[in-house]
């Protein structure tokens, strides 16, 4: 929306005047949207690569998202890497952080002079085609807005966004034919199947593009992402000359990944068919151009509105969001809205890089999971028909094996709403899709059914305790029974790998917690004992958890015992993945060999993790079955050494630079670790109340409440003497009185107070034991 520069001054200050931080900076100053923006397996130190986030314009949980798009395809899902020399456009949809081929990427708008390529050309060779070399040194990237010099034409682009909307400012050289071009089949892992366009009048235009399996994407077409970007899109200078070109891909060739990357693919895409004037048109692979004279400097402005429903949706979207073409008051709106929602923590203290680094990672678990309603309320749903969300706000993209383990939780204390969408969003799409358990990985209504486990139920389970209810609870709570009984250990009372079932023993015990809350007696002790079957492949002779085979007898133990990376693991080896038994962990600590034997052999497991923590055989902060562990010695007695290793971790795992994340972000899951650690607290289990405390980051953090779910305005952590070498808790107080215990309950914090701690460069061993 395009508001008063008078207007959006107004609120900008008073963001400023209430967040009250004493260096003038607001905390979107603070947010770097390069931290992690590389997919470099060299780099990673491993297949998985790095942070895999994008560095473009997006609002907080919005639909739009315009970002530089370097290369398509393979484990490169964000569309962008540091490391790539060119750019192919500007997209207006994108994912954040993950691995699996990758998706979206959609309505691709790239600026260029002179002749018109249709190919956007390998990188290593931009000249033959519309991707252009970038001037690093020129690229800046901030909260809601992007800009980068583009080297090839001269021409300096600019991104920003709304909630369902965005806009690129194209600033030309002189030129006799300049021009703005679309590419309408572009998408990350593959392409487009169907895309359409229609000149609606001297400055618009309109269109779709469906995107099935056919066309891979999501998981090289595995996830099952089937859905429909529509667009309405507007020109700040007329459509004098125009046209569509229209590659004739062969009916019988196939349209993943690999095929689109192929050398005979591209070519039929250089020697598409251009078709002047041409005022609408369908087709497998299309591209939309508009031609016009520039003089110098002069600045050509492209927006579009996005909608998964209908392009009726797309132009009111767009109308909603921003009315004229003032990209500077559109990049202060954006702005605005991210001051507004990163304020909810606000953090003194510490040092500049810190902050830089916990408003970013803030502001990577404020990007899913998105909003997918247009402005009216209406969303696709999972039977293929439109619907309209009552009380909610439809949400999607839960990339739910990450993050039920700290992004959900940071949520329900944070953002509590948003969680109950995310909640009503996966019940209604259950009964959508006539499916009768919750999706694991729900990509644009998709059952992906990517990675393991019943996530969703431990979110579920987590809310619930929390007094988060705004969903249909009878219907979630059939939905979990039905989750774990189709997805579970069973009667037998093991799923056979060491991940699977130590995994499902947890989501079983979060239906036995659900169970008792609602009354559920005999589910509630059916759920509880299967939750103790992680001992059924408990080996003693070994010492370690060992997966079994089908038939119930162990699987042949290999040379390197439990250091065998996907030895019944999934991305982890058994010494890794063994230390996940969140929901029992006295009892995990009674099968190792009880507190000294466990303690040791922990402090080990951390012992040995290399300096850099990029991905290793121990702590491998670098992916997230292992992420609940560091708070593991509060249960142990030792919670100076929880103190210890969060602090290790925030300080070498996250830093103010590309390379700044060790793992991939996963749709803010490795981002949110750091908000809660930095913050002084941390779940180990999901579905219980508890937190397990730790040393903060910062000397005062404080937590703004949400009155619509919680009675407390705010809750603050103090730390007295914090720094970089005062890490250990010396003694605490919570609301005035003196407090010995290692841990808060949830409603410690959401009914408001104040946690006083005083650091020391030395462990107090004694604090904490209670």
């Amino acid at each position: 929306m395009s508001y008063p520069k008078i207007f959006i001054c107004v609120i900008a200050a008073a963001a400023l005047s209430a967040l009250d931080l004493p260096d003038s900076k607001t905390p979107a100053d603070y947010v770097n949207p390069m931290i992690g923006a590389s997919t470099s397996e060299k780099a990673g130190g491993s297949l998985h690569g790095l942070g895999k986030t994008f560095p473009g314009a997006t609002t907080p949980y919005g639909m739009v998202q315009v970002s530089p798009n370097t290369i398509t395809g393979g484990d490169n899902g964000s569309g962008y890497s540091d490391e790539h020399t060119t750019i192919e456009g500007f997209a207006f949809t994108q994912m954040s952080g993950v691995g699996w081929y990758g998706d979206l990427g959609n309505f691709l708008v790239m600026p260029a002079t002179g002749k018109l390529y249709t190919v956007s050309g390998k990188s290593e060779s931009p000249q033959n085609g519309y991707r252009s070399g970038y001037d690093k040194s020129s690229e800046k990237a901030e909260a809601g807005y992007y800009s980068v010099m583009l080297s090839k034409d001269h021409i300096k682009a600019e991104a920003t966004a709304a909630r369902r909307s965005g806009m690129l400012r194209f600033t030309f050289p002189k030129n006799k034919v300049s021009r703005i071009q679309i590419d309408l089949a572009r998408r990350v892992g593959g392409t487009s199947s169907i895309q359409q366009i229609t000149v609606v009048n001297k400055n618009t235009i309109e269109g779709f593009m469906k995107c099935t399996p056919d066309g891979g994407g999501w998981g090289n077409g595995e996830g099952k992402a089937d859905y429909t970007v529509y667009f309405y899109a507007q020109f700040s200078k007329p459509l004098r000359k125009y046209g569509v070109w229209s590659a004739e891909i062969p009916a019988d060739w196939s349209r993943k990944r690999e095929d689109v990357a192929s050398d005979r693919y591209q070519k039929v895409i250089a020697d598409a068919k251009v078709m002047n004037m041409v005022k609408t048109a369908e087709g497998k692979h299309l591209g939309f151009f508009t031609e016009f004279e520039t003089s110098k400097e002069e600045q050509v402005l492209v927006k579009s509105g996005i909608s998964f429903v209908s392009v009726a949706g797309a132009k009111n979207n767009l109308e909603t969001d921003i009315k004229g073409f003032d990209f500077d008051g559109v990049r202060a709106h954006a702005k605005t809205l991210w001051n507004q929602s990163l304020s909810k923590i606000k953090v003194e203290g510490g040092t500049e890089t810190e902050k830089a680094v916990f408003y970013t990672a803030m502001y990577h678990t404020q990007i899913d999971p998105r909003t997918f309603q247009d402005a009216d309320g209406s969303y696709p749903g999972g039977d293929g028909k439109v619907h309209k969300a009552n009380g909610f706000t439809k949400r999607t993209i839960f990339s739910g094996w990450d993050v039920f383990r700290s992004q959900m939780p940071l949520q329900t204390v944070i953002n509590p709403a948003l969680v109950n969408d995310m909640l009503n969003s996966l019940v209604t799409l259950a009964n959508e899709k006539k499916l009768d358990y919750l999706e694991r990985w729900e990509f644009l209504n998709a059952y992906s059914g990517c990675m393991i486990g019943n996530p969703a139920v431990s979110v579920m389970a987590d809310a619930y305790a929390k007094g988060i209810r705004k969903f249909d609870v009878n219907k979630g709570y059939q939905l979990a029974v039905n989750s774990v009984e189709k997805f579970g250990n069973g009667e037998k009372g093991n799923a056979g790998g060491i991940s699977q079932t130590l995994e499902y023993a947890y989501f079983e015990w979060c239906v036995s917690e659900m169970a008792k809350a609602l009354g559920k007696t005999a589910d509630q002790k059916k759920y509880f004992d299967r939750s103790r079957s992680y001992k059924n492949i408990w080996d003693a002779e070994k010492g370690w958890f060992r997966p079994k085979k089908a038939d119930g007898t162990w699987e042949a133990w290999p040379e390197a015992g439990r250091m065998t990376q996907g030895y019944g693991s999934v991305e982890s080896n058994p010494y890794q993945q063994g230390w996940f038994v969140p929901q029992d962990v006295d009892g995990m600590i009674i099968l190792m060999g009880g507190r000294d034997k466990t303690l040791a052999d922990l402090t080990n497991f951390f012992d040995k993790v290399p300096e850099d923590m990029l991905w290793n055989d121990y702590y491998n902060h670098a992916n997230e079955p292992v992420h609940h562990v560091p708070f593991l010695f509060n249960k142990l007695g030792a919670p100076w050494l929880t103190q210890k290793w969060t602090r290790a971790i925030c300080s070498k795992g996250y830093r103010n630079s590309v390379i700044g994340l060790v793992g991939n972000e996963d749709v803010g899951q490795m981002s949110a670790w750091y908000v809660l650690a930095a913050s002084g607290f941390h779940p180990i289990s999901p579905g219980s109340t508890r937190y397990e405390l730790t040393s903060p980051v910062f000397n005062k953090i404080e937590l703004q409440l949400d009155p619509a779910y919680y009675k407390g305005k705010t809750f603050t952590v103090l730390a007295e003497g914090n720094s970089s070498t005062n890490i250990y808790i010396q003694s605490a107080k919570l609301n005035g009185k003196l407090y010995t215990k290692s841990y808060l309950d949830h409603s410690d914090i959401v009914n408001g107070g104040k946690l006083e701690l005083v650091m020391g460069s030395v462990p107090n061993k004694n604090w904490g034991l209670n």
